[in-house]
């Protein structure tokens, strides 16, 4: 049973206009053909006791892509390019995460999930990329995701996972900064960026910054996460 955090944001269904809980039917689908229960986790309002509820009858998080992460969480003001705070998905998925950790629960981070694990570790943003490498080629826009080579870390466990390299399926303007205690990079490009972390040891806890969910012919993270939930339950 792996959970997925979702879209917390205003959707059109026909004649209706409302706020709404969303994801793409690509997340939950490679769940579902690696061989999970894929289960919806919409943002809610959150305390520590509920959130524990919630991680204590899953195998496996998985926290999604989606909107910026509120940089007053970091320290930081927002960049004129940074979107409107969620303020409601991230204090759920920060309060996941961290029952998740607590209990070794297996975690996978995409896109924002990445950065999700690492400011929630302490660590910061690049709040806007093209000011930092000069390009937006890590996000197309216009919903066209880009391909790049990503070259992983010998010895983490993404490379084990992944081999020497992964051409990444990104769309993202935000990228890991300072790094969160205890995290490690396994996975960076061309232009420096980092582009997945995980954090050492027996439990896994693995983010990557592109979007495997666009490349569904290859299953091996979401395999990882439905093996390494399987492991927790039994």
């Amino acid at each position: 049973m792996i959970g997925l955090t979702t879209y917390l944001a205003q959707a059109r269904l026909g004649v209706w206009d409302v706020p709404a809980s969303f994801l793409p039917a690509v997340y939950f689908q490679g769940v579902t053909a690696a061989g999970g229960v894929a289960t919806l986790l919409p943002p809610q309002p959150v305390d520590a006791a509920i959130a524990e509820r919630v991680v204590d009858g899953l195998d496996g998080l998985l926290i999604t892509g989606g909107n910026d992460v509120d940089p007053a969480v970091y320290g930081q003001a927002a960049h004129p390019d940074t979107d409107k705070p969620g303020r409601q998905r991230d204090a759920w998925e920060f309060a996941l995460l961290d029952a998740a950790l607590e209990r070794g629960l297996p975690v996978l981070g995409i896109c924002r999930g990445a950065q999700v694990l690492n400011v929630a570790r302490g660590g910061t943003l690049h709040q806007h990329l093209p000011d930092v490498i000069g390009h937006s080629g890590h996000r197309a826009g216009n919903a066209v995701f880009s391909t790049l080579p990503v070259r992983t870390v010998p010895g983490t466990r993404l490379a084990g996972l992944v081999g020497d390299s992964v051409n990444a399926r990104c769309y993202h303007h935000q990228a890991i900064a300072e790094l969160g205690e205890g995290l490690v990079v396994s996975a960076w490009d061309a232009d420096g960026v980092i582009e997945a972390l995980e954090l050492p040891g027996q439990n896994f806890v693995l983010a990557v910054q592109w979007h495997p969910e666009e490349s569904l012919d290859d299953l091996r993270l979401f395999t990882a996460i439905v093996e390494a939930g399987r492991a927790y339950g039994c």
